[in-house]
């Protein structure tokens, strides 16, 4: 039961531990954004394990040991970032998941709570007690973040379709298997990969998951292959795929893929570019000339105002003004930004200097490499502009990650408050 039920919860994250004989853990980490945040992604799961016939405690924590201490003892539905100690001190010994003897043996010493151990030495604690307990303290209060190690190997490619209302119809499935498979071939071509192994699985409403696994002799990520390779792993079945009262989910994952080299068209070539412009213009005739667009240069600084789309019909009529990319340099600033930007919380050795670290929807990074600032005044010819100076810093963290991060407002001069920083873009 407590399987099923975790394959029912890869609906939220493909990163799923059982936690026997009663609770998983699951970790949302960069999922929870996706839900609406952390407090609408554990209502949700709550709400639709009870209309399994469940009853549920959740708690959202920054360590897994914290998450699981605060659902079993505690009354917390979200942990603040940074803050799982204080939560965890008043909870019981018994919340570091420790042997029934050796919580007696605590709690006749005196040491009822997590608090109590806390504060004491850690030296005498072990060898009195045991290092298991202190591993389990450190962990559970965040001193240690040791993640899970899932029940499933999360996909490299994954394409999924949520539905308002569970579907039956097998026609209706047939088509959002095709479009999940045009989907993950985009992904896959944006990964220069093809797949080898691809698993189509419908979740059913009343909490059953059907799984159905396809393997190519060589990769692929031609959509009407695939397509044509899971209708005839559909038909094939034994156990025809019985949707009971409805799947409310469909998901399309890459198991296994290999490099997948293709000759790239050269658009620079005078008949390609004809044949570029002749398709611009079908698709605009078609469909119409707003649905058709394409990125033209703006005359500003501001970084997401550098950029505008327009209709592609009458793109090679406006004079583009995009600053040239040095050969052999990185780009200096990312090809895709974020839109509003995502805030972060930093550590910086100086107030206007680039950050140590810094923490990003619960990740901690440390920075290894920093090129910067960039400063970026606003346009004080908009009256309804109140912006403030921002410094841009292109960093790279010890895991080789490049971001692209800004520090809105000079402190002592434009603020006396402190400064906010804000992830803007991420590099390739």
């Amino acid at each position: 039961m407590l399987k099923r039920l975790a394959d029912w919860c890869e609906r939220f994250t493909p990163l799923i531990a059982l936690d026997p004989p009663d609770g998983l853990v699951l970790d949302i980490t960069g999922c929870s954004h996706l839900f609406g945040g952390e407090e609408t992604i554990r209502a949700d799961l709550c709400e639709r394990v009870s209309n399994l016939g469940f009853q549920t405690r959740a708690t959202i924590a920054g360590t897994p040991d914290a998450a699981r201490a605060l659902a079993r003892y505690g009354n917390l539905s979200v942990v603040p970032v940074i803050e799982d100690e204080a939560a965890t001190r008043p909870l019981p010994v018994a919340a570091l998941g420790l042997s029934p003897d050796l919580v007696l043996a605590l709690t006749r010493a005196g040491l009822r709570t997590i608090a109590d151990l806390v504060d004491r030495p850690r030296a005498p604690l072990s060898a009195r007690f045991g290092a298991e307990l202190i591993t389990r303290l450190e962990r559970t209060i965040g001193r240690q973040d040791i993640r899970i190690t899932p029940r499933r190997m999360p996909p490299i490619c994954m394409a999924e379709r949520n539905f308002p209302e569970p579907i039956t119809s097998e026609e209706y499935i047939r088509q959002t298997l095709t479009k999940l498979a045009a989907k993950a071939a985009q992904i896959l071509e944006q990964r220069g990969e093809g797949g080898r192994r691809f698993e189509a699985s419908f979740f059913r409403a009343d909490g059953h998951v059907s799984r159905i696994t396809i393997d190519t002799g060589m990769p692929t990520r031609d959509p009407v292959t695939i397509m044509a390779l899971l209708t005839k792993r559909l038909e094939s079945l034994s156990d025809p795929l019985d949707p009971g009262f409805g799947f409310d989910l469909i998901r399309l994952t890459a198991l296994v893929t290999e490099a997948l080299e293709v000759t790239q068209i050269n658009f620079g070539d005078e008949i390609h570019q004809k044949e570029s412009i002749t398709l611009t213009d079908s698709l605009s005739a078609r469909f119409g000339a707003t649905s058709v667009l394409c990125f033209a240069s703006q005359n500003t600084h501001i970084p997401e105002r550098a950029a505008r789309t327009v209709p592609a019909a009458i793109h090679g009529h406006i004079e583009q003004d995009w600053q040239p990319i040095k050969k052999g340099e990185p780009p200096a600033r990312p090809l895709h930004i974020f839109e509003p930007p995502q805030p972060i919380e930093t550590l910086a050795e100086v107030p206007d200097g680039p950050p140590l670290r810094f923490r990003w929807r619960r990740v901690l990074h440390e920075v290894a490499f920093a090129e910067g600032p960039e400063r970026i005044s606003p346009e004080w010819w908009r009256s309804s502009d109140d912006a403030l100076t921002r410094d841009y810093y292109r960093i790279e963290d010890t895991g080789g990650r490049r971001f692209w991060v800004f520090r809105d407002g000079l402190y002592g001069r434009e603020t006396q408050h402190d400064v906010h920083w804000f992830i803007h873009g991420l590099f390739a």
